[in-house]
């Protein structure tokens, strides 16, 4: 994964820490699913960034949530 700054760092960080908040599991878990079970951080998340973090965190939890339902983590 390319990440081209420390904004889409942190950006990463925050989808990991408010998705695994709102399924109510831990973040190791959540990470793991965006990672290793699916390609949802690199493949959706980071290229998706500069749209993304315009939107309210409710907005971005859902939205990713929404995509890994559609991928079949959860």
């Amino acid at each position: 994964m390319s990440m081209k700054n420390s904004k889409e760092l942190e950006f990463a960080i925050f989808c990991i820490e408010n998705v695994a908040s709102a399924l109510g599991k831990a973040v190791p878990e959540v990470y793991k699913w965006l990672t290793e079970d699916s390609d949802i951080l690199r493949e959706y998340i980071v290229p998706e960034y500069e749209m993304l973090h315009t939107q309210s965190r409710e907005y971005i939890v859902n939205d990713i949530i929404d995509v890994m339902k559609e991928r079949g983590v959860i």
